[in-house]
This record gives structure tokens, C-alpha cells and sequence, in this order.
């Protein structure tokens, strides 16, 4: 059961990567490589379950911090073209 869901959630990776490729704005790609971060720290989680290992669940808890990071990081830098001080535009 934990392999057909580790295996689904590495096809909505997939897609997720496929939109961040070919996403027609700047905030369909964002949006698909957060699914993607979110999507990764789910497959942690399971790989977790699977190897019965309670140290991936750190690991999965690190990822989604700097995911979340690198999210409004990269959106900062969209609206203003930096990632700090004065804007740009």
C-alpha cells in the first residue's frame, strides 16, 4: 500500500516538474515548485513509514522550513527583483 502511494506521489511530482517547465507565468512555476517541495516532504514521510527510520521525519521537517524559505524568497524577488533594500521598478 505505502509503494502505490510513494509511487503516485513521484507522478504528481512529475507533473509538478512538467508545469514548473512549461508554466505559461511566473506564478504557475512557483506554484508547481511549491507543490513539488510539498510533494517531496509527503514521499520523506512515507519513506519514513516504509523503512520504519523516526530520523526522516526531522529531515521531512527541515525540508518544509526551507522550502517555505525558498518560496518567499523567490516571491520576493519576483515583485521586487531583489531580495532586499530598495525596488528596482
Amino acid at each position: 500500500m505505502c509503494t502505490v502511494t510513494a509511487m503516485a506521489i513521484l507522478v504528481t511530482m512529475t507533473l509538478a516538474l512538467i508545469r514548473a517547465m512549461l508554466g505559461p507565468t511566473v506564478f504557475d512555476r512557483v506554484l508547481a515548485l511549491n507543490m513539488f517541495g510539498t510533494k517531496t516532504v509527503l514521499l520523506i514521510c512515507v519513506v519514513d513509514f516504509l523503512l520504519n527510520r523516526d530520523d526522516f521525519l526531522d529531515l521531512a521537517l527541515l525540508y518544509s522550513l526551507m522550502n517555505f524559505i525558498g518560496m518567499v524568497a523567490l516571491l520576493r524577488f519576483t515583485e521586487y527583483g531583489s531580495f532586499g533594500g530598495d525596488r528596482i521598478r
